[in-house]
């Protein structure tokens, strides 16, 4: 069986959503609950599968924050690592060995890849978009418009700073 073939068909037996973009090109949509959807490339190279997900573009604030936020949950991810690009956007990066990519380790780490991007989303906008996230619930507020995507940040809007990654937002 083919790298392509193992790739596809352990996307097809997860019931994810994809489109195979030329030989050994593989777009795929993760379903989430706080990000809604995290988007990931899969591509086979000369000695690897590369596996690259957008997670959030670059915060507006509290940087040095973000950053340590990142760096420590490294050390707490499999197969996959958080970096930025060259605009300052965030993305989980890694790397398979050709011989190591069977349905199972594609599995997981496509599951590191889902829970990291879901499970720090959150996180990652209280620190770093704390002012627009204000911002926008007043604006909302006072046009009477919903609030429902914005729930989840009610603690951070009925305080001054951004709450510690990890704490119990509801």
């Amino acid at each position: 069986m083919s790298i392509d073939d193992v790739i596809k068909s352990t996307l097809d037996e997860n019931g994810l959503e994809h489109r195979q973009e030329g030989r050994g090109r593989f777009f795929v949509t993760l379903p989430g609950t706080k990000k809604l959807q995290t988007n990931c490339w899969l591509v086979v190279a000369e000695h690897a599968l590369v596996v690259e997900a957008f997670v959030c573009r670059k915060p507006d604030e509290a940087h040095a924050e973000v950053y340590r936020f990142l760096l420590r949950r490294n050390a707490k991810l499999y197969g996959v690592h958080y970096t930025l690009d060259a605009a300052g956007d965030i993305y989980l990066v890694g790397r398979i060995g050709l011989h190591a990519v069977t349905a199972e380790e594609l599995d997981r780490v496509l599951g590191q890849v889902l829970e990291a991007a879901d499970g720090d989303f959150n996180a990652l906008l209280e620190l770093g978009f704390a002012t627009s996230i204000r911002r926008e619930w007043g604006w909302r507020e006072s046009r009477g418009e919903s609030l429902a995507n914005l729930r989840p940040f009610r603690a951070l809007v009925e305080r001054d700073g951004p709450l510690e990654p990890g704490r119990d937002q509801q």
